[in-house]
């Protein structure tokens, strides 16, 4: 059943439900109907009613608004209608079917079905429930469904690939086994024809001489034939092979419809092509072929799955033909290998030394820590060994503008080591060696000299996958060029230099990260100390006054009642403050759950922030303490989880009153600063000192000139504020000058 593309525009009229549904006696039906009955109008579920008459025969009686929309009927127009009336014969007959089985078996069930409404294909989940009469005969069914397309075509594309994943495998599988070019072709266009069910696929091959010609074909009988037949496209041109070259394809669905040339749709017309897809077959960024698909009898809608499998197969095809050639040169490989072998025997003793030298530098790293040494030993070999005049290991700073050469060995009495270049200074090295692209040059020293004096030297980049580190150079006093075997060793040295540096940097790193978590250890073994205290005074108050209050009970005559309240008053506070205390350690250390969504409500700060304010009026009078509330006008609202934010400003407002001497004031204000809401609290006669308002927030934080059993409390308020608020999506800070502290609150506004 298809969701109508332009639904805004359905004109629905109102229904009677009770009615459509269970008739006159729609008052007194069972929870399960009054069910079926609170969800027919309902925007999410999609229903359908169909009356069952007495010669078995079946008549639709009413769609909900919902299922209006999805299948672009409207409820009036359905009504009365079987369901051939309004679906395909094949689709009526299956959804017929369905609604015998239902009253047949008499209890609902569900199903899945494929529909066409408006020539669409489209899946539905759908569940029938049956409604009997008084005399239980089933007279009715309330069908619900769920447009499961989407789900339906995931499921088709998953397949297509994993079908393309197994023809792909065979393919390379027979590219492997160096199976002859015309067999792997025939078998990927048979395949793929199966894959995609289309009429017909072919490769169509271009040829120097220009006899082009169809190599490969794959078809339905009704279709026709086009092996081997050299087919001339009149419209084809060089511009369509160079767009083709350049890896376009060419994706068409109806030939009448694509805005085609006349003469080409005369000559696809011709070959019986309705919807046609090619794809270019490249063979070293040369045009090769084309590997095309088409169907026949009727347009087709091509699907990104199967223009990527006809991408991919355009590969191996490629690869196929690539192989095929170089099979073709094998024999002349062989020839030309006879000869090498005898060079490479040359060059063995040689390259055994490069590996020594490689060995001996891994064993190096492996067993020394210490980067200076094993660098040095490096460059020192590959001098020797290259029979170089110098090599230099160069390092960048943190943001590559200087390169600074670290290490040396030379054979000459010219020093460079510790020289400095600045990196902009010299683009044409340092650009390429940035790119972690090595560098070949031959130069002429200038200045005036007996003989001409030219150096050879190549440099490599020191990098790995954290990045660039700098660049090793080997320098020769002489025109003879590097060969590629000592190219490939600079660049080893310089990729196990690489791992030296790399090593020696982590070990420094791991040895800092050490000391840190002895520090964090240090702090942990600290909080955990202070916890203790904290939890040892409550418990100490209670067994004091459990002790007292033992004492007094097991006196014959009890002459002072008074002691026993003050004793339970004592036990009821201080168990109250160690639960406090362990409820809010919880709350403190509890992580946050990513699935734990929050209530969020868009509130009024000038009609709630009020009643929370007005509730501390009593305690600021008894501790002679001024308490004002100033908030802005036109305050936009503030979207937030209020039970989060009523205990944000009740902590704060409590800490701010314990720590308020008598005569000073206390303000609380609320305004609107660059697109946040800002809730500040601030009180006189208190200033705390700037290295204590960095950790303020720290759980079990006092102020040096506070006692911190005067005031009751579990130390953790503050800490408890900063975690609250970063979980509504603000920032707290605290401010504290000139004998006033002000903690200040700002949140989004919604």
């Amino acid at each position: 059943m298809n969701i109508n593309q332009s639904e805004s525009s359905v004109e629905l009229k109102p229904l009677s439900p009770p009615y459509f549904l269970f008739g006159k006696d729609a008052e007194n039906k069972s929870s399960s109907e009054q069910f079926l009955l609170s969800i027919y109008d309902s925007g999410q579920a999609s229903i359908f009613v169909v009356d069952v008459l007495e010669d078995g025969d079946f008549r639709y009686v009413a769609l909900n608004p919902t299922h209006e929309r999805w299948v672009g009927l409207r409820s009036d127009e359905l009504k009365g209608k079987r369901p051939e009336d309004i679906l395909s014969p094949t689709d009526a007959a299956r959804v017929r079917q369905h609604y015998s089985d239902c009253v047949r078996f008499g209890k609902t069930i569900s199903y899945e079905q494929c529909l066409q409404f408006q020539g669409v294909p489209t899946w539905w989940s759908t569940t029938l429930t049956p409604l009997r009469d008084a005399n239980s005969r089933i007279y009715r069914l309330i069908g619900t469904s769920s447009n499961i397309t989407p789900a339906k075509q995931l499921e088709r594309g998953s397949k297509l690939q994993q079908q393309r994943a197994q023809l792909v495998e065979a393919i390379a599988q027979k590219i492997g086994q160096s199976q002859d070019l015309e067999t792997i072709l025939q078998q990927i266009v048979k395949e793929l024809r199966n894959l995609l069910d289309s009429d017909r696929v072919l490769v169509y091959r271009f040829l120097a001489n220009g006899n082009d010609r169809i190599v490969a074909e794959a078809t339905v009988a009704a279709s026709g034939s086009l092996l081997d037949k050299n087919i001339t496209d009149p419209c084809f041109s060089s511009k369509n092979r160079d767009r083709y070259k350049r890896g376009g394809i060419q994706v068409i669905e109806d030939i009448y419809a694509a805005g085609l040339h006349p003469c080409q749709i005369d000559f696809l017309a011709s070959l019986q092509v309705r919807a046609n897809l090619v794809v270019p077959i490249l063979l070293q960024q040369e045009l090769w072929g084309l590997l095309i698909a088409q169907h026949c009898s009727k347009p087709h809608q091509w699907q990104d799955p199967e223009i990527d499998l006809l991408k991919h197969l355009a590969t191996q095809i490629g690869i196929a033909g690539q192989q095929a050639e170089l099979q073709q040169q094998v024999e002349k490989l062989k020839a030309q290998m006879k000869l090498q072998k005898q060079q490479h025997t040359a060059e063995l003793e040689r390259i055994q030394d490069f590996q020594a030298l490689g060995r001996r530098i891994t064993e190096n790293i492996r067993d020394n820590l210490d980067a200076s040494q094993v660098l040095e030993t490096a460059i020192q070999e590959l001098t020797q060994l290259l029979k170089c005049d110098r090599c230099q290991i160069e390092l960048y700073s943190d943001d590559c503008t200087l390169a600074t050469i670290a290490y040396e060995y030379t054979t000459s009495s010219t020093v460079c080591q510790g020289l400095s270049k600045t990196v902009a200074d010299f683009p044409e090295v340092y650009q390429q060696l940035l790119q972690k692209q090595p560098l070949h040059s031959v130069e002429i020293i200038p200045g005036w000299q007996p003989r001409l004096r030219v150096i050879t030297q190549i440099a490599y980049p020191i990098f790995d996958a954290q990045g660039i580190i700098g660049n090793l150079w080997a320098i020769r006093a002489t025109q003879q060029p590097f060969d590629e075997l000592e190219n490939g060793l600079v660049a080893q040295i310089a990729n196990e230099c690489a791992i030296a540096i790399r090593r020696s940097r982590l070990n420094q790193t791991i040895q800092t990260q050490a000391k840190q978590l002895e520090t964090i250890e240090r702090l942990k073994s600290e909080f955990i100390r202070t916890l203790a205290q904290e939890l040892r005074t409550p418990i100490t108050s209670i067994s004091l006054a459990a002790q007292t209050l033992e004492s007094v009970l097991t006196t014959e005559r009890l002459s002072d009642r008074d002691i026993v309240a003050q004793l339970l008053q004592i036990l009821h506070s201080e168990c109250g403050r160690g639960s406090k205390l362990i409820k809010d350690l919880l709350t403190l250390t509890q992580q946050e759950d990513p699935h734990d969504r929050q209530t969020l409500i868009a509130i009024d700060l000038q009609t709630w922030l009020p009643p929370i304010v007005e509730s501390f009026r009593q305690v600021t009078a008894c501790q002679r303490q001024q308490l004002k509330l100033d908030i802005a006008t036109a305050l936009p609202p503030l979207e937030t989880d209020i039970t989060e934010l009523e205990r944000i400003v009740t902590e704060l407002l409590s800490h701010i009153c314990k720590y308020t001497p008598a005569g000073k004031t206390i303000a609380v204000s609320a305004q609107l600063i660059a697109d946040m809401v800002q809730i500040s609290f601030q009180n006189s006669g208190l200033e705390i000192p700037v290295q204590h308002q960095t950790r303020i927030f720290e759980p079990f934080y006092y102020l040096a000139k506070n006692n911190a059993w005067q005031h009751s409390g579990t130390g953790l308020e503050l800490a408890l504020v900063q975690k609250m608020v970063k979980h509504l999506g603000g920032s707290i800070q605290v401010e504290s000058v000139a004998g006033e502290t002000t903690f200040i609150l700002k949140f989004p506004k919604a």
